[in-house]
């Protein structure tokens, strides 16, 4: 295995991290002067990188022997995507319903750092953009999805994600902190968000939660198009539509909730 050398696209020290992390994985467990020797690299260096790992999370120092392991970090990272997989697949055949009957785009998305992150996405017949937005970060504001996940966070998460200048995207995006958490709450009550021209002009989205076997919101599903199709006389239907989606999905996941 190699210790890797900052050439091309490579960056050394990223290299020489994630070589530590598979040495870990392949020994179990390994103290500093021989993580050290396995990189070729000097004692201090691999203190260093040992230390950053940890501060991660993703190793831990065994306390009586002082040697390095694989740390909680490393589960947590693999059990999100497991998670955001096992999410994806179960909704796919709810997706593609929904897409069906609302004839508009079908989108799944789940908290990741201060946004919302796309995971899927489904085309309905009526539906002419053919932009693929999985992958992709959305604000968690301006955006049905956002407003979905929010409403799903205690206060202190709330703040912490709300806190700072909320960007403005159209002259109907909520940039008011305490006008957000008014509309959140509203959320909460109703069981799903809407979102008008909030993200861009012309576009309507209406998203609801999709909870884990526990009932902790995992994601939200949203069906979106333009506002001439998605009327407001239009949204409550849509809207029925997407809750009992969300529904579905949470029951694929485990849930046993109304």
């Amino acid at each position: 295995m190699r210790a890797g050398g900052e050439s091309g696209s490579t960056i050394q020290s990223v290299d020489r991290a994630l070589t530590v992390l598979r040495l870990l994985a392949r020994h179990g467990e390994l103290g500093v002067t021989e993580i050290a020797a396995k990189l070729k690299v000097h004692k201090s260096t691999a203190f260093r990188l040992v230390t950053t790992l940890e501060l991660h999370d993703l190793v831990e120092q065994h306390s009586e022997r002082g040697k390095y392991r694989l740390g909680v970090g490393v589960l947590q990272l693999a059990g999100a995507t497991t998670a955001k997989l096992d999410l994806v697949q179960r909704a796919k055949p709810v997706s593609q319903r929904l897409a069906e009957v609302v004839g508009e785009t079908v989108n799944i998305t789940v908290l990741s750092g201060h946004e919302a992150l796309y995971v899927d996405q489904v085309a309905g017949s009526a539906a002419l953009q053919l932009h693929n937005w999985v992958g992709q970060r959305i604000p968690l504001h301006a955006t049905s999805n956002g407003k979905v996940l929010l409403a799903s966070l205690s206060e202190v998460r709330f703040d912490e994600l709300t806190s700072g200048t909320l960007k403005r995207f159209t002259d109907k995006t909520i940039t008011d902190r305490a006008e957000l958490r008014a509309q959140v709450d509203e959320v909460r009550q109703r069981g799903y968000a809407v979102a008008i021209d909030e993200l861009e002009i012309g576009l309507t989205a209406i998203a609801a939660p999709i909870s884990s076997a526990d009932g902790t919101v995992v994601g939200s599903i949203s069906a979106s198009g333009p506002g001439f199709r998605i009327t407001p006389d239009h949204v409550p239907d849509v809207a029925a539509r997407v809750v009992a989606a969300g529904r579905e999905v949470s029951r694929r996941l485990g849930w046993h909730g109304h």
